[in-house]
């Protein structure tokens, strides 16, 4: 009996490998290069960004598949970073973009991820964002000179 079991199992196991084999004419989801890091992995650099400034960043991609993609859901690590993604189906060869708003009232290090599951052979991709976030410093007006007053360079 516990052969039985075992070789249902086996049997079981082998056809849903088999089922999940790649559609080699599905979607897939190719960033623009100058987003792919020096590791391969998909990652926007804010670099230092003053706090209370504009936290948007882009991720544009195209669909090199053949098929239609279609973003399922993206997710974020938290709260303080927020993306929009296309709700309809992006056709083969179209480029799309799925905007990313960082809250940028929160000073350090950034490092968040974001989850982009869809129809792709490539899903779910995993993009990041990072840099830092300063407090602005105020730069002090320039005085003006006084007309015929030479400066000390002078």
């Amino acid at each position: 009996m516990k052969r039985l079991m075992i070789i249902v199992a086996v049997l079981f196991a082998g056809t849903i490998l088999h089922a999940q084999e790649a559609n080699p004419n599905a979607a897939e989801m190719t960033f623009d290069e100058s987003l792919i890091n020096n590791r391969g992995q998909v990652q926007y650099d804010y670099g230092t960004i003053a706090q209370n400034s504009d936290g948007t960043c882009e991720f544009n991609f195209k669909n090199t598949g053949k098929e239609p993609l279609v973003l399922s859901k993206v997710r974020s690590s938290c709260g303080c970073t927020v993306p929009t993604w296309p709700r309809k189906p992006i056709m083969p060869g179209q480029e799309e973009t799925i905007k990313v708003k960082y809250d940028t009232r929160r000073l350090g290090r950034i490092y968040k991820s974001i989850t982009i599951y869809s129809n792709a052979k490539n899903s779910p991709v995993v993009a990041r964002i990072t840099g830092k976030v300063v407090k602005e410093v105020q730069m002090m007006p320039e005085k003006e000179q006084a007309e015929g007053v030479p400066s000390a360079g002078k």
